[in-house]
């Protein structure tokens, strides 16, 4: 394989026209200079450098490479300028990862935010319900808004940082006898018929919810599941149920709806940005997560 670095000390000797102005210009002495160039040739498998009365003239390959030389040159330089700018922030790209309620109320308010203080830095976004932080730890992103249990996960090579506490609200149809009630006991709503009760899936938010369900003493009654808190809250509204949706999916409401507060018990998912520790310290990358922490705050 080719060396850049005597690919650079070629170009030297080819632009200066001589090995000693070549060493003279590199601080080197004109025997090391020589051997850098006899390394160079036979990595290269072809002279590169045929003498020219009492100088030394490039050959098609010397030229070649001394060409190179000077393109890796600028690549180089360009490159630990843009380095530069992402590690103080101002470039660079963040591959960002959320699940459905986040992208409601959270996300844009927050990418709004980051774009408007840095316009610089590129955000790849993408809404994903599953894996989350296996794609983190595979290196395919860079940050997650996740949900967690009662125990923050350990997994090597992501760090997870708390943004809020997003507690359920119930939904009620309009006309609901208890419409007017501004705080209303889980338990109260035993009999009813429920829209999203997340009792097929084993995931977190769902775990969360059954274990509220069987403390307020009751298996809801299961109307049907849908694919997003607003259709959710479209069938409350026909009357069809009522339903449990995270504040953070209230963003907007159905106008054939109110929503209350729940307690006896009140469900409250853990909010946290799973994040890469190869980008966690950028600057960029502390940037989004404040901006995330106070929009979900």
């Amino acid at each position: 394989m080719l060396d850049v670095r005597r690919m650079q000390v070629l170009r030297a000797v080819v632009t200066s026209g001589s090995v000693s102005a070549a060493a003279t210009n590199l601080g080197y002495t004109p025997s090391a200079i020589s051997q850098q160039l006899s390394t160079l040739e036979k990595e290269a498998g072809i002279p590169l450098l045929e003498k020219v009365g009492r100088g030394l003239k490039p050959t098609p390959a010397g030229m070649l490479l001394a060409d190179r030389a000077g393109q890796l040159a600028e690549l180089l330089s360009s490159t630990e300028v843009e380095l530069a700018d992402i590690r103080a922030g101002r470039t660079g790209l963040l591959r960002v990862r959320f699940f459905h309620t986040a992208s409601v109320g959270l996300i844009p308010v927050a990418v709004a935010k980051f774009r408007a203080e840095h316009p610089e830095v590129q955000l790849d976004l993408r809404m994903q319900e599953v894996g989350l932080v296996d794609d983190l730890a595979a290196g395919e992103s860079d940050v997650a808004v996740v949900v967690v249990g009662r125990d923050v996960p350990e997994r090597r090579g992501v760090r997870f940082v708390h943004l809020a506490d997003d507690p359920y609200r119930v939904v009620l149809p309009k006309n609901h006898p208890m419409a007017e009630q501004e705080c209303i006991d889980l338990g109260q709503l035993a009999a009813e018929p429920w829209v999203n009760s997340a009792l097929d899936t084993d995931d977190i938010c769902s775990q969360l919810l059954q274990e509220a369900y069987a403390s307020a003493g009751f298996k809801p009654k299961v109307a049907l599941e849908t694919d997003g808190s607003y259709s959710a809250q479209g069938f409350v509204a026909a009357e069809l149920g009522v339903a449990l949706v995270p504040r953070l999916g209230l963003d907007v409401v159905h106008p054939g709806v109110v929503v209350r507060a729940i307690r006896r018990p009140e469900p409250v998912r853990r909010l946290y940005a799973a994040v890469r520790e190869a980008v966690a310290d950028r600057p960029a990358t502390k940037s989004l997560l404040a901006t995330l922490h106070e929009s979900a705050s």
